[in-house]
């Protein structure tokens, strides 16, 4: 009998469901429902729907057992650093999407508790605004913690309302910017100083750990029964399980993830001043990577000029503009108007006002293969190795012209590999498990 089993792949913009099994040692894939998904706006803040998130993964679960009955298993990844607060077995709402502003106005207080120095040398972990470890100490001042029992990633939420069991997850844990590099559990140094109840953080499981069948109510409103299983919760860290290559790899969607496995952490003053991050991969390994802003940019260019990113990239290949911003300068992360923000910075550098649309596309392009040159040069700074090539995978990997962008910036081969591969890295897991 064929082992089936279901990676649910939330991304910031879409989920689907994707089922595997394995043929001749490889993972055969079918998607069989897709939803869309995105923040929503109200009062002047950007939140999640997890109402909406959860109801489309029981939907997804009917359209597959409509067809595979006999799934032996499901299991659910998403992006990292967002959460749901508990009260039990209740939720705390608004569950805040990590592009909210909210956090600006505490990260300096939580410096002069914990210098960025000294988060960085316990945990490796980039700084970016959104980060857990600011979110929570948010909502300790707002008083959002009162009465708050524990919490769980996004990706731990809809698993604990499929299933009623709260587990949390290494890879997803490490995106908080509180797990210790050296213990590769939470840091309750760093918790108690900034004041975070203890009982919010308990153990960290592995990939594969076995959380139990769907709750009754769950399989009849789905039409199946099935277990569900923890997978590399942190999609990045799915996605780059998916791979054969020992080398440096990017993963290519609304944010491009450019890095290496490693056994080790860097934090050195080097790493922490390149901001790259040490994110959890399997087995308690890291993932020595940079975050860049990467087709977020694209896609809000192309919504403002009313173009498809295919249109964008053939109008890059009938432009010769030299044009470049640093697409992760924190204007990037969520501009009124993205276009209009990419024009004061190329004033800014002293380039000219692209010309036309095909010049603005050869901008776009461009800087994001200029910023993910330079995090190979880096990588390669810092580990001492030298590299020949670059696998991509994701959504991006399908843009021609920016694989052959970031060739010629990188002087790297590219190997573009347009799969699904975090839906492959959730099944590699189940099927292994």
């Amino acid at each position: 009998m064929i082992k089936r089993c279901v990676a649910v792949d939330i991304g910031a913009s879409s989920g689907r469901h994707i089922v595997g099994w394995e043929e001749n040692e490889e993972i055969v894939t079918e998607e069989l429902y897709r939803f869309p998904n995105g923040p929503y706006q109200k009062d002047g803040h950007l939140y999640w729907d997890t109402e909406r998130l959860f109801q489309e993964v029981k939907n997804g679960l009917k359209a597959v057992f409509q067809k595979y009955p006999d799934i032996a298993s499901v299991s659910i990844d998403t992006w990292g650093v967002d959460y749901v607060l508990m009260k039990g077995d209740e939720s705390v709402l608004p569950v805040y999407c990590y592009r909210d502003a909210r956090t600006d106005k505490v990260i300096p207080e939580v410096h002069s508790i914990v210098p960025f120095e000294e988060l960085y040398a316990h945990t490796g972990i980039q700084f970016q605004t959104f980060n857990t470890i600011y979110q929570l100490y948010e909502d300790k001042l707002a008083g959002r913690l009162d009465g708050v029992t524990d919490f769980l990633m996004i990706p731990e939420y809809l698993m604990y309302r499929l299933t009623g069991v709260k587990k949390k997850e290494y890879t997803n844990a490490t995106t908080m910017g509180l797990v210790n590099v050296d213990t590769r559990e939470i840091d309750l140094t760093i918790t108690d100083r900034l004041g975070l109840p203890r009982q919010l953080f308990g153990t960290l499981y592995e990939g594969g750990e076995i959380l139990g069948e769907l709750l009754p109510e769950v399989a009849e409103e789905t039409g199946g029964q099935t277990v569900v299983k923890l997978c590399l919760t942190h999609d990045t860290a799915s996605a780059v399980y998916a791979l054969t290559s020992t080398g440096p790899y990017l993963s290519s969607g609304t944010w491009s993830l450019l890095g290496i496995c490693q056994e080790k952490a860097h934090t050195d003053d080097a790493s922490r001043q390149a901001n790259f991050s040490n994110e959890g991969g399997i087995r308690r390994t890291f993932r020595y990577q940079k975050n860049i802003m990467g087709m977020w940019v694209v896609n809000n260019v192309c919504k403002e000029n009313h173009l498809t990113p295919a249109e964008l990239a053939s109008l890059s290949d009938e432009s010769s503009y030299e044009g470049i911003v640093d697409v992760n300068a924190p204007d990037f992360m969520a501009p009124e108007n993205m276009t209009k923000t990419i024009l004061k910075h190329l004033e800014i550098n002293g380039y000219p006002a692209p010309a036309s649309a095909k010049d603005l596309a050869r901008c776009v392009l461009s800087s994001l293969a200029k910023g993910y040159a330079d995090s190979v040069a880096h990588i390669e700074k810092s580990t001492g190795k030298t590299y020949d090539s670059l696998v991509i995978v994701g959504g991006g990997a399908k843009n021609k012209q920016l694989n052959s962008l970031t060739e010629q910036f990188s002087g790297k081969r590219v190997t573009a590999l347009p799969i699904e591969a975090t839906a492959i890295g959730n099944l590699k897991i189940q099927l292994e498990s």
